[in-house]
């Protein structure tokens, strides 16, 4: 993801990185020899002038223009609403860690040892949730967070943050057959325990349910017809300086276009997408802290890019 803030006019003109000008650069400069070709052929193929009013293309892009602004909607939503999921699992955690610390009573050493298992757990769920969304195993997080048996259980799971929400249920079933928790903190922590479970199907199921495909095809179609006619309406209007207003109309277009399908799919790893792996660090260090277990220094990042 990326995070910077707005510089002054003239950079703002020449940033690249977090602009999706380099997945359509291809795209444009088709356009572009596209557009020379019919000014330098005055607008005729096979010698048949095609004649296209501008107003045509008026009443098209302001519909286009409608169409677009619905679509775009939708992805920010889709969006905006995995930012909150993982900004409630931040709040979760800390909220939990602290449950587990100060009403969970037993003072031994062993019951400390026993605390800062389970809060490396909550660290582990939040791993896997981000491993999961992205389609990847993040064994090496797994594996210096659970127990070897727990790492042994979840190998070549699918639905592992659900089994690790397992792992901290039976630790609380047996804090509760020892005496160390009372019914009442029980029920309170389930209910935490239920959140979580909450916050993973909330991201699974953007995860699963993409934008409806026909909306990606039917926007994705009208934007490319609309660039590729819009040189025959306007060559006898505006001349030689055909080709550049194309150009700037169809990056116009296209640009919002790739932003739509690449924030409608907020779990990626593109410089646009969400930093899960950013709030995972955030997540693991806040609840270490919280119980005092060792780690190293939160490390900030040296680039405007945060993954």
């Amino acid at each position: 993801m990326i995070v910077r803030q707005r510089t002054n006019w003239l950079k703002m003109l020449f940033i690249w990185r977090g602009s999706v000008l380099k997945k359509i650069i291809v795209q444009l400069s088709i356009i572009l020899l596209f557009s020379l070709s019919v000014y330098y052929l005055k607008g005729k193929v096979f010698d048949y002038k095609i004649h296209l009013n501008p107003t045509i293309f008026t009443l098209l892009g302001l519909s286009l223009a409608i169409f677009m602004g619905f679509c775009n909607s939708a992805s920010y939503d889709r969006f905006w609403e995995g930012r909150k999921l993982w900004g409630s699992l931040v709040i979760e955690t800390r909220s939990f860690t602290r449950q587990i610390l100060s009403l969970v009573n037993d003072p031994s050493v062993t019951g400390k040892e026993e605390k800062e298992k389970i809060i490396k757990l909550i660290s582990a769920f939040c791993w896997s949730l981000n491993y999961q969304l992205r389609e990847k195993s993040g064994m090496e997080h797994l594996t210096r967070l659970l127990s070897p048996e727990q790492a042994a259980q979840v190998k070549d799971k699918k639905f592992i943050p659900s089994i690790i929400l397992g792992f901290i249920a039976d630790w609380l079933n047996e804090q509760q057959r020892k005496g160390n928790i009372d019914t009442i903190v029980m029920t309170s922590m389930d209910h935490q325990l239920n959140q979580f479970s909450n916050i993973s199907g909330g991201c699974e199921r953007i995860f699963n349910t993409p934008l409806p495909f026909a909306y990606s095809v039917l926007l994705h179609r009208t934007v490319y017809l609309y660039c590729f006619w819009l040189p025959f309406g306007l060559v006898d209007s505006l001349g030689w300086m055909m080709p550049l207003i194309v150009l700037l109309i169809s990056y116009t277009f296209i640009a919002l276009d790739a932003i739509i399908q690449e924030i409608g799919e907020p779990f990626g790893e593109e410089e646009n997408d969400l930093a899960l792996n950013s709030m995972c660090r955030t997540i693991e260090y806040s609840i270490f802290e919280q119980a005092g277990i060792p780690q190293g220094e939160l490390k900030k990042q040296n680039s405007y890019f945060i993954d």
